[in-house]
C-alpha cells in the first residue's frame, strides 16, 4: 500500500478537524443503511422458508409412496427399509372426515399412524402440548353382549347361504296340490296387538362418550387451533364421521359404520396454522375401519438423514419399485408451489434491497468526484513531484474500499441487532394470513458474508470513474483552472 494507502486516508479526513470529513461519514452512513436493510430483509425472507419447512416437515415426511390401492404396503417397508439413507419408515392413511363434539362440527384430515413408528418419521411426539400419544390404542376388550350378537348373527348367515342338498325334481305327472278356499280375514280380526319391542344391549342404553367417560374408547389428536373450534378438552369424546356419504376415493362402498365415537388424547401444536386447524391422528387400524379394504393404506412414508437429497432418494426408491403402480414424491414436490412462491419472494426483495445499496454508492462517486475538483492543485503538485497515474489511481480506489468497508462493517452490525430484536420480541403475526404465528428470522453468515461482499464490490466500482479522472489530471491543466 504504501505511498497510495496514506494519501487515501489523508484525503478521507477533514482538513480542519483531522477527523472524517462530514461527506465521507454521509457516504458511509448511505451504504450502512443499504447494507442493514438488505440483510435484515434477507434474514427474515429465509427464515419464512426456513420455518415452513420445518413446520412442513414436521407434519410430512421427506419421501413418500403413495398408490390406490395400496395394500401389500409392508412389503414395500421391507423393501425400502434397508436404503442406506433411509433412518425411519411408517405406513399412513388419510381421508377428510368431519368431527363433531356437541353442536360444533369442523371438516378435517384424518391421518392414520403407527403410534410405534411415528416417531421415527414425524415429529409429532414433540408436538405434543397436552395428553400423549398412549391412548391412541384402545386397551384390548372382551366381546360385548353386542358384538357377540353380531359375531353369532355373521355365523348364521354364512350358514345361510351354505349349499343345501338338491330337491328331488318332480315331474309333470304328479299330481297338482289343491288350491286354498274361504275366508282370509284371521280369527282375531285386525286388532291384534304389535309384539313388544326387543330389549336393547347394554352397550346401546348410554352414550358411550359418557358412559365411563368413554373408556375403551380409540383415541384421537386434534390440532391445537382444531381442539379450540370444537371446544373439546382432553378426555371428552368426539365423532368422527366421513363426509363421503357411503363412498371413498376409490368408488368402492364404504362399510355401512361411517360414523364412529373417539375419545381426545391429546393435542398437539406443529405452530403452522393450515396443520394445527385441519389435522388429526388416530390410530391406522381405526383409520382403516371406516373402508370396506381394512389392510389398505395411502402411502408410505420416509424419514432420511439429509434433506435436501431428498428428489436424489426419490428418484433411487422409484428405481427400486420399478415395474409397480407407485408414485413417489419429495417434500419439494409435495409443496412445491409454497417454497416456489417463497424462494421468488426472496430474490425479488433482496433485488429491490440492492438497487438501495447501489444508491446509496452514488454518495461514493459524489463524494469522490468534489474530492477530484477540491484536490486538482493537490494531485498536480504530487504528479510535479514524481507520482504516477498508477498510484493516484490506487489512491482513490483504496478510498472508495475504505467508506465501503466502514459501511459493510457498520451496515452488517446494525442489521445483526434488528435481527436480535426482532427474535428477542417475537412480533406476533396473524396465523390466518401468514400460517404462522410471528415474524421469523434466520441469522445465516453467508448470508451476511455476500451482503458485505455485495456492499465492497459496489463501492469499489463507484470509485474507478472518479478514481480514471484524478489518475488522467494534467498538471498543467490543474495548475491553468486554479
Amino acid at each position: 500500500m504504501g505511498f497510495a494507502f496514506t494519501l487515501a486516508v489523508r484525503y478521507l479526513r477533514s482538513r480542519k478537524r483531522g477527523f472524517i470529513s462530514l461527506s465521507t461519514v454521509f457516504a458511509v452512513v448511505g451504504v450502512a443503511l443499504g447494507t442493514a436493510a438488505l440483510v435484515a430483509v434477507m434474514s427474515v425472507t429465509g427464515g419464512f422458508r426456513a420455518e415452513f419447512q420445518r413446520k412442513v416437515l414436521g407434519v410430512n415426511a421427506h419421501v413418500m409412496v403413495l398408490r390406490i390401492p395400496f395394500s401389500e404396503y409392508r412389503t414395500v417397508l421391507e423393501r425400502v427399509r434397508d436404503m442406506p439413507e433411509v433412518i425411519g419408515v411408517a405406513p399412513f392413511s388419510i381421508n377428510p372426515m368431519l368431527i363433531t363434539h356437541g353442536h360444533r362440527s369442523a371438516t378435517t384430515l384424518l391421518k392414520g399412524i403407527d403410534p410405534e413408528r411415528v416417531g421415527s418419521v414425524l415429529d409429532l411426539p414433540e408436538q405434543i402440548v397436552a395428553g400423549s400419544l398412549d391412548g391412541l390404542q384402545p386397551p384390548p376388550q372382551p366381546l360385548s353382549t353386542l358384538e357377540a350378537a353380531e359375531q353369532e348373527a355373521a355365523e348364521q348367515e354364512t350358514q345361510r347361504f351354505e349349499p343345501a342338498p338338491a330337491a328331488p325334481v318332480r315331474s309333470h305327472r304328479s299330481a297338482a296340490r289343491p288350491l286354498a278356499a274361504g275366508s282370509i280375514v284371521p280369527a282375531g280380526g285386525y286388532q291384534s296387538e304389535l309384539p313388544p319391542d326387543d330389549p336393547l344391549p347394554e352397550e346401546l342404553l348410554g352414550d358411550p362418550c359418557t358412559a365411563g367417560g368413554g373408556e375403551g374408547l380409540p383415541g384421537i389428536v386434534l390440532g391445537y387451533s382444531l381442539q379450540d373450534t370444537l371446544r373439546a378438552k382432553i378426555g371428552d369424546c368426539v365423532q368422527v364421521t366421513s363426509p363421503t356419504i357411503g363412498f371413498n376415493y376409490e368408488g368402492r362402498q364404504m362399510v355401512p359404520a361411517v360414523a364412529k365415537p373417539f375419545r381426545v388424547v391429546a393435542t398437539f401444536r406443529a405452530g403452522f396454522e393450515q396443520y394445527d386447524s385441519r389435522f388429526a391422528y388416530a390410530d391406522l387400524k381405526e383409520a382403516q375401519a371406516f373402508y370396506l379394504r381394512s389392510d389398505s393404506v395411502t402411502g408410505v412414508e420416509m424419514k432420511i438423514s439429509d434433506v435436501d437429497q431428498a428428489h436424489e432418494v426419490a428418484l433411487r426408491v422409484d428405481e427400486a419399485l420399478a415395474g409397480k403402480p407407485y408414485d413417489v414424491v419429495d417434500w419439494m414436490e409435495l409443496n412445491h408451489g409454497l417454497f416456489t412462491a417463497l424462494r421468488i419472494q426472496q430474490i425479488l426483495m433482496s433485488l429491490v434491497l440492492g438497487i438501495i445499496v447501489l444508491v446509496a454508492t452514488f454518495t461514493v462517486v459524489a463524494t469522490l468526484i468534489l474530492m477530484v475538483m477540491e484536490k486538482k492543485r493537490d494531485i498536480a503538485v504530487i504528479k510535479t513531484m514524481g507520482a504516477t497515474d498508477a498510484q493516484l489511481l490506487r489512491a482513490f480506489l483504496y478510498q472508495g474500499l475504505l467508506i465501503g468497508l466502514a459501511g459493510a462493517v457498520l451496515g452488517l452490525s446494525m442489521g445483526y441487532v434488528v435481527c436480535r430484536w426482532i427474535l428477542g420480541h417475537a412480533i406476533a403475526l396473524d396465523p390466518k394470513v401468514y400460517f404462522i404465528d410471528r415474524l421469523p428470522v434466520q441469522l445465516r453468515p453467508e448470508e451476511f458474508a455476500i451482503t458485505g461482499a455485495f456492499a465492497l464490490l459496489a463501492c469499489l466500482g463507484a470509485t474507478i470513474w472518479p478514481a480514471l479522472r484524478a489518475a488522467r489530471l494534467r498538471p498543467c491543466d490543474a495548475f491553468r483552472e486554479a
